[in-house]
């Protein structure tokens, strides 16, 4: 019988009974919140999860647990260093994976910033475009000989992909006015489309890459939000939720918000995830332009022709080919 999964599923509850020994794992972002219990969560059951954190002082204080976890149960979790918003660093983190030779099961993408003031990455690219995909664009594809046959590709998406499609005539807010969530929906669009063409150029070899929504979390990325404005959204939300006749917002737990990325990521049947986006431990529906609907992915973020222009469109930002 095939366990069926929801909102309120935990961690704990999507890898019952599962062990993962044997099985390679690469996560980033392992210095709080998401990052911390993912890799917790799967080295825990065994795992050799490879955790990433541009500081790594941090993650080393952050992942004390997990360690315990991991040893206690014949799991491993190393780190290695890893700033996204450099494309130098980035390639030097994916120069020292391939020196290292070690092959991954699943690559889970979990770095990420959320509505920052405007700024640029050390390459002069839009902070949260350049840092969620064109960090992990660079860095995913770079590994790629890296993932076994038959492994997979996890992005974390958000269902602020809804704020905007990608723009690939101005990327960098170079012409149009910035707006923090405006800016950060076409990354998370972004991370949407990049899993749909990694899934099409890789699956001749069985590997299969998703986008996940972990859902609404209260962690350190939302910490350039004023807890007003916060609080105002939240407040808007429920309204509409009140007007559609649905129920009101709820905020999951740290291990409620993991659960669907590592449920992607080693739980669910391959070709149910390929090329998809998963929400509450489901493949999502395609669902319309709708702010009343909380769940679901919008269309554009699963188009195919604009998939394949922003893997173009970011090999010419990042001056490097795949």
């Amino acid at each position: 019988m095939v366990k069926v999964f929801d909102a309120t599923s935990t961690t704990e509850d999507v890898l019952s009974g599962i062990n993962l020994q044997g099985k390679r794992i690469l996560v980033t972002g392992v210095s709080a919140g998401l990052g911390v219990e993912t890799a917790r969560a799967l080295a825990a059951h065994g795992a050799d999860v490879v955790g990433t954190a541009r500081d790594l002082a941090k993650a080393k204080a952050a992942t004390a647990q997990a360690q315990k976890d991991a040893a206690a149960n014949n799991g491993s979790l190393d780190l290695i260093e890893l700033d996204l918003a450099s494309l130098k660093r980035v390639r030097a983190c994916a120069d020292a994976l391939l020196a290292a030779g070690n092959f991954f099961d699943v690559i889970i993408t979990n770095a990420g910033v959320m509505a920052t003031p405007f700024g640029h990455t050390a390459d002069g690219f839009e902070t949260q475009f350049g840092t969620n995909h064109l960090g992990h664009f660079v860095l995913v594809n770079r590994i790629a000989p890296l993932i076994r046959y038959g492994g997979r590709l996890i992005n974390l998406s958000s269902a602020g992909h809804r704020f905007s499609n990608v723009d690939l005539d101005d990327p960098n807010f170079d012409k149009t006015p910035y707006g923090p969530f405006v800016a950060y929906g076409r990354s998370k669009t972004a991370n949407v489309l990049f899993a749909v063409s990694f899934d099409r150029r890789h699956r001749n070899r069985k590997i299969r890459a998703a986008a996940v929504h972990p859902g609404g979390i209260q962690t350190e990325l939302g910490r350039h939000l004023d807890a007003s404005a916060l609080q105002a959204l939240v407040d808007q939300i429920n309204r509409q939720a009140a007007e559609a006749g649905v129920p009101s917002f709820q905020w999951k737990t740290i291990p409620q918000g993991a659960a669907t990325s590592i449920w992607a990521g080693v739980v669910a049947p391959a070709e149910e995830i390929g090329g998809r986006y998963c929400e509450d431990c489901h493949v999502a529906s395609i669902t319309a332009d709708d702010a009343t609907l909380r769940e679901g992915v919008r269309a554009y973020a699963l188009n195919s022709d604009t998939a394949e222009a922003l893997w173009k469109k970011s090999e010419e930002l990042v001056g490097e080919f795949f």
